[in-house]
């Protein structure tokens, strides 16, 4: 587990609007859930593939779990540990905004991952 780093997949238009509140409070999903979903690094081609197939408009969030006081790894059904905020994500957390092609319905990362 990498712990000085998560990363949160999020429509473009959703992260914009939490960079004017200075706050983000997670997607519907997320809301409906209680927490803030995360990935690691190595668990974002799987979290693409199951969870946005197709879906255009998105970004990577490289976010420092430093200040992040409400932050556990939990299992999730398929056996993996997946990281889970359980508040609101501050924007100064984020270190970097990564951009997300679709190309043909597939996502490409960025090369730097």
């Amino acid at each position: 587990m990498n712990f000085e780093f998560i990363y949160k997949i999020i429509d473009k238009q959703e992260w914009y609007n939490a960079k004017k509140n200075k706050e983000y409070f997670g997607s519907q999903k997320d809301t409906e859930d209680g927490f803030i979903h995360f990935s690691e690094q190595e668990q974002i081609r799987n979290t693409l593939d199951k969870y946005f197939k197709g879906v255009p408009n998105l970004l990577l969030l490289k976010v420092k779990t430093i200040n992040l006081e409400h932050l556990l790894w939990e299992q999730a059904s398929d056996g993996n540990m997946f990281p889970h905020l359980y508040s609101s994500l501050n924007i100064s957390d984020v270190a970097e905004e990564l951009e997300i092609v679709l190309e043909n319905n597939n996502h490409i990362l960025p090369s730097n991952l």
